[in-house]
């Protein structure tokens, strides 16, 4: 009797030696599948910003998200490429079927903002061709055109139907942006092309009161001659 009980008891402990056995390879192989997918993540991450095309096109076919994000600023590889001036990536990524073009970063910006504010054109050019949105609510690329005085940019933004007078959430425009930071040459542009330099942000102030706050007697002057031609 003592004999069959001590087969029992051993069977059971050895049951749930195999049960335990079996919990811990499961285990490790949840880690080891995550820490393989980390190393994926990075490896991507890594590619993208020194556009080695080619690794990042091995990641993506093995089922990397084209859309991933990197931790510091939360923008998708998109904006990482076009941050980087990875245009080999930025044309891989833009090629996914499922790239999501008006991701946004922590800080409310989409990747054409991003190209735009970097005055990056070929990104730009790229991005508007693939069907990005130039007039998307709030801060749009227009703006951070604009505030960062690159022409080029700019005109390419109007030339695709940018709302010259596109409203921020507190209804500051372009043309305050350029003004703000002192940016004459997008201001000039903006002005020329028919900006409206009578409205103002919800703050009440009117292009004329970013001039003055910017102290370029150039800025103000170019104001003051726009609104004195307006009245004749």
């Amino acid at each position: 009797m003592k004999s069959i009980f001590n087969f029992v008891v051993l069977k059971m402990f050895r049951t749930l030696v195999a049960q335990a056995m079996c919990g811990l390879f499961l285990l490790a192989g949840i880690h080891a599948g995550a820490a393989a997918a980390n190393s994926s993540y990075d490896d991507f991450i890594f590619a993208v910003k020194f556009n080695d095309v080619t690794t990042v096109r091995s990641l993506l076919q093995r089922g990397m998200d084209p859309n991933s994000v990197d931790t510091l600023r939360g923008e998708s590889a998109l904006m990482i490429a076009i941050r980087e001036k990875s245009m080999k990536v930025v044309d891989t990524l833009l090629s996914a079927s499922d790239i999501k073009l008006e991701q946004h970063a922590r800080n409310g910006d989409t990747a054409l903002m991003l190209a735009s504010f970097l005055g990056n054109v070929e990104a730009v050019k790229k991005l508007i061709a693939a069907g990005a949105e130039v007039n998307q609510p709030g801060w749009a690329a227009v703006h951070y055109a604009a505030a960062s005085g690159n022409v080029e940019t700019l005109s390419l933004l109007l030339e695709h139907a940018a709302y010259i007078d596109s409203e921020s959430p507190n209804k500051t425009t372009p043309l305050m942006m350029a003004l703000n930071f002192g940016m004459y040459d997008t201001a000039k542009m903006l002005i020329d092309a028919g900006a409206d330099i009578n409205l103002k942000n919800d703050a009440g102030m009117t292009a004329l009161d970013f001039a003055n706050k910017s102290e370029r007697n150039d800025l103000i002057s170019l104001l003051k001659n726009r609104m004195s031609m307006s009245q004749k």
